[in-house]
Parts: C-alpha cells; structure tokens; sequence
C-alpha cells in the first residue's frame, strides 16, 4: 500500500496496468488466461450501468462486464426488480463464460449508506442468486485498486459526489453530496443541445462530443470541486498525501484540471474511471 504521493504515482502505474487489463477484457468480451482459482466477485450497483468483475485470490482481472440501468438513483435503488434482472442476467453471462457457477460476491454502497438503504443492495445481489460475502464502503473499495492508505479519494458517480479521506488504510471523513453525472445531464438536456435525459446521457458518453460537452458542464464540475475542497478542509485532509478522483462522471480530460486549479492542490485520476470501484469491491471480497 501507500501513503506519500511519490509512492502514489507508483502505484497508480500499477493500478492503471490493472484498469488497463480489465476494461481490455471488458471491451473484447474474453476471459483472461491468469489463474481462475479462489475467484472473487464484485457488483456495482452504480446510477448509470450496474457492473460485474471478477478477479483472482491475486487481485488479477479475470472478466468484467456491464450492462446500462436506471435502476439506481443518487446510490439508491429505485427499481428492484430491474436491478435484480440486470443482476441476473451479469451473472448468468459470466458463468457462461468462466464455466463454473459464481456462489459468492461483494457489493459497496456511496459513503454513509446506513439501514435499510445499505441492506437493500445485499438483498439484490441475494435475489439474483448470490450470497454476499460483504458490503464495502467505496472509498475503502477504490483504495483497493489504488494502493492509498493515506489521502483523499472523490468518487463522482453518477448520481453524487463522495468525498472520503483516508488516514493509515482508514476512513477517517466522508460526505456525500448529491452532485454527479445526472446533473451534468440536466445541464446538457436544459441548455443549448434542447435533447432529452438519456439523450444527453448518450451525448455524453460520445468520445467525440467530451471537448463541447465540458464547456458546458464546467460549472457542474467547478461545483463538485468546491464540494471537495471544503471537505477536503472540514475532514483534516494532510497535505502531502494524494487527492485521486475516480467514477464515470469524471470521464473529462479536463476534469482534474478543473479540480487541481480550484482546490489548488495536485489531482491525480487514473484510466479508466469508472472501473475503479467496481474492480475494488471484487478485490475486497471475503472468500
């Protein structure tokens, strides 16, 4: 694991091959060759795609995949019955094409899930035919694939911001403010484009249209740093450890820009984003 930010930067090296691995698997479909021995699963239940990875007792990328939903709203599920069926259908997918039967898995939950809320995401994974083997937090998840045992880790998803601080592999602060990807959506659907919700979504998305589109979030953006940074302030944050912002909404090659000039302090994201958290709920999974 690792702490100072030097050390940061090997270890999102290493975490990036890791990403690099897994959304190459993703993408072609395949199972990788390491080890399937001791498989652990993860699922995230995120706001815009529910998905499923699978790594080995090494932390290896063994398969991934991913299906869109709107099933989840701000971290909660809306739509039980469509999460489940998603759910499902992952599971039945990869065990198509590992070739065994996936008894276990692990989910997490936005920072400060509590109740009901938090025993609802067990309960979907259990109706797909699941039996879950934990419930992490996604800031302890993320730092999983990260290495960071001290710092800050701002996961920007699609229905909110959690901001967490971590402080020798603990989580020390969190928040979770309701800012993400569906208000960027709002923003493109209300403004100049005049297109409609999953629209604006699927505009979004376009690695073509991400230069116009940021002009227009940007203020969504420049909210969401300013979020951090009175976190970042509130929490006890240590300078000289890293600040890494990782989830879909932060997909921008702009993005960390916008958050290191207004916090004013080094913002470091990895690859791929959005895979983050998902591939540190299989890591974090209890055989």
């Amino acid at each position: 694991m690792y702490s100072k930010v030097g050390d940061m930067m090997k270890g999102l090296k290493k975490a990036n091959n890791t990403l690099q691995e897994f959304s190459d698997l993703v993408e072609s479909k395949q199972v990788s060759s390491h080890n399937r021995k001791n498989l652990r699963v993860g699922i995230d239940l995120g706001t815009s795609s529910i998905v499923l990875s699978v790594v080995n007792d090494k932390g290896k990328p063994i398969y991934g995949a991913f299906e869109y939903n709107e099933s989840i709203r701000d971290g909660l599920v809306v739509d039980y019955v469509g999460a489940v069926t998603i759910t499902r259908a992952l599971k039945a997918k990869a065990e198509a094409a590992l070739g065994t039967e996936l008894v276990y898995a692990a989910a997490a939950v936005p920072p400060g899930t509590i109740g009901k809320n938090k025993d609802v995401v067990g309960h979907v994974l259990e109706s797909a035919g699941f039996e879950v083997t934990c419930i992490l937090d996604e800031p302890t998840a993320a730092a999983n694939v990260l290495g960071i045992t001290d710092g800050a880790v701002i996961d920007v998803g699609g229905g909110t911001t959690g901001i967490s601080i971590l402080k020798d592999g603990r989580v020390v602060y969190t928040v979770d403010e309701p800012t993400g990807g569906t208000h960027m959506n709002l923003v493109i659907s209300g403004g100049a484009y005049g297109i409609s919700i999953p629209e604006a979504e699927a505009y979004k998305r376009n690695e073509a249209n991400k230069r116009d589109v940021y002009a227009t979030i940007r203020p969504v953006v420049e909210k969401m740093a300013a979020i951090s940074k009175r976190a970042l302030h509130e929490g006890g944050y240590e300078k000289g450890t890293p600040i890494v912002v990782v989830g879909g909404a932060s997909n921008f090659e702009e993005f960390t820009k916008t958050f290191s000039q207004y916090i004013g302090l080094p913002v470091h994201k990895p690859l791929y984003p959005e895979f983050v958290t998902p591939l540190g709920i299989a890591m974090g999974s209890e055989l």
